[in-house]
């Protein structure tokens, strides 16, 4: 059983802010400045997410799904 969009893309949302982006943040602190770029992208691509479904944008949300799917810790 597949599910839907509106409930895989909060899910995705949800991994990359609780699982993927505290990887980044936890690393060591001479690594910190070349994680900052990854942080900043991972954010915006979560604001994107939000404002996709905020507006209801189905074609917006798979494209926000699939950029997130692409986070790995």
């Amino acid at each position: 059983m597949s599910d839907s969009l509106g409930e895989a893309l909060p899910r995705e949302m949800a991994r990359v802010r609780d699982e993927v982006i505290p990887q980044y943040q936890h690393t060591d602190p001479m690594l910190a400045r070349a994680c900052a770029p990854a942080l900043f992208m991972m954010r915006r691509s979560l604001d994107l997410a939000a404002k996709a479904m905020a507006e209801g944008d189905v074609v917006a949300m798979m494209r926000c799904y699939e950029d997130l799917k692409g986070y790995t810790a």
